[in-house]
């Protein structure tokens, strides 16, 4: 039965107050006193990651992402399938696309070592997602720390909660709304297109068919993405910065140059236009609205207390 119209603020309510709640559990000193060299351990073991392949810096990222979308930041996201749990990894948005799985491995290993049993998989990947950034060129923001992992998986929420490559302006504004995000979050986070690459089947249709996009820039992306196959060539979401966290990206979709058509949707003559513009033009105003915009993704329906477990192995529950 649909809800009544008349329900809805107090729903919007109960769900603000419940999310204030698990955020205000976390902390930023968290494992000050329990694992002190926590944020020591994460930060070195990503840098090294990130000189061995700077694509990795995206990936980390792209896996909070994809974790704090999904049920919440609960580490889902990193359970492999099993006899009882029907994982997210081969949801369509995440099938063939999310990796660095093994990096997360070696620095839970470490924080093991140092500390067992007591640094979570969420707070491991929402600290490597901004160490990542960090050291690509980004700015730094601060994490609040507290969550506790989740001993389930959803596929399908997975498949319905993650915002589509092929969404118009609209429906990305009304995606991220359902996450608690303003438009003007919407396109702050869109800026973690600075880094990484996407697969040539989630573009094919804008190079060979969109309008709305620089021939140029359209013809150089079609020589490593052919009419027929190739769908899994990869291309840089940002051309002319790729591995560097600047402003750049900003600046291609004014010049027509976003790879995704959800990228480009954000530069396409609506609402968020000028939003587009202010961020290539003032890198500063990004990287502060792309921080505080991660801040509250990672505050996103946290397990926190009792609730969850601390996974020893982050791909498996205890």
């Amino acid at each position: 039965m649909a809800s009544s119209p008349s329900f809805l603020p107090l729903i919007c309510c109960l769900f603000l107050f419940s999310a204030s709640m698990a955020s205000a559990q976390l902390t930023a000193n968290f494992y000050s006193q329990t694992c002190p060299t926590a944020m020591s351990i994460i930060r070195g073991a990503v840098s090294t990651a990130i000189s061995r392949e700077r694509r990795m810096g995206a990936s980390l990222l792209r896996l909070h992402f994809h974790d704090c979308f999904v049920n919440g930041c609960d580490a889902s996201v990193l359970l492999d399938d099993s006899a009882t749990i029907t994982g997210e990894k081969t949801a369509r948005p995440n099938v063939n696309s999310i990796r660095g799985f093994e990096v997360v491995d070696t620095i839970k290993s470490q924080l093991e070592r140092a500390c067992p049993g007591v640094v979570s998989c969420a707070d491991l990947l929402t600290v490597a997602a901004r160490d990542a950034t960090v050291a690509l060129g980004g700015q730094t923001w601060n994490v609040v720390l507290g969550r506790r992992d989740s001993t389930t998986a959803s596929l399908a929420a997975a498949n319905s909660d993650l915002p589509s490559p092929f969404l118009d302006l609209p429906q990305l504004i009304s995606e991220f709304g359902n996450k608690g995000f303003s438009p003007q979050e919407m396109v702050a986070l869109t800026g973690a297109h600075e880094i990484g690459q996407a697969r040539c089947g989630v573009f094919k249709e804008r190079i060979y068919n969109e309008t709305n996009i620089d021939p140029s820039f359209a013809l150089a992306m079609q020589r490593n993405c052919p009419r027929t196959g190739g769908d899994g060539n990869l291309a840089p979401l940002d051309s002319t910065t790729p591995t560097v966290f600047d402003n750049a990206f900003f600046r291609n979709l004014v010049n027509r140059r976003g790879l995704l058509h959800s990228d480009q949707q954000i530069y396409s003559g609506g609402s968020t236009n000028a939003q587009v513009d202010r961020y290539r033009l003032n890198s500063a105003a990004f990287f502060t609205d792309f921080g505080n915009a991660m801040v509250k993704m990672g505050n996103l329906s946290p397990l926190t207390g009792t609730n969850g477990q601390i996974r020893t192995n982050c791909r498996r529950p205890n």
